[in-house]
């Protein structure tokens, strides 16, 4: 039986948002639409990102340094003495609304359809 995980979902040209979802390989995946890829976001955060979103064009969701993260993305509690994940605390949260606010892409709708369509044909 799985548990339940508190995360920050940054989904492309949106705000943060907090879900709620099972800690299980199928919830993370479809969140980032494929294959998922744990980052380590700082001490106890993992950023969690479609490992191939680069390969197959998805739109600029964050900038960090010199590099991108591409489509839909979300945190999580990194519980690396069980070798797993565990929720957010809500200071956490309010941290990493802070560090990304400065760092998201943000499309008009026009834009942001327009990417879309171009990623579909």
């Amino acid at each position: 039986m799985s548990k339940d995980l508190k995360i920050l979902v940054k989904r492309v040209g949106e705000k943060a948002s907090i879900e709620t979802i099972k800690d299980t390989l199928e919830a993370k995946q479809k969140i980032v639409n494929g294959l998922i890829e744990a980052v380590s976001f700082n001490d106890d955060v993992l950023l969690i990102c479609n490992e191939e979103g680069k390969i197959y064009n998805m739109p600029p969701n964050l900038i960090f340094d010199n590099d991108i993260i591409a489509g839909d993305c979300f945190f999580v509690g990194d519980d690396y003495k069980n070798s797993g994940f565990k929720s957010l605390t809500n200071e956490q949260i309010k941290e990493i609304e802070e560090v990304i606010k400065d760092k998201s892409v943000y499309y008009s709708p026009l834009n942001l359809e327009k990417n879309i369509d171009e990623k579909e044909r």
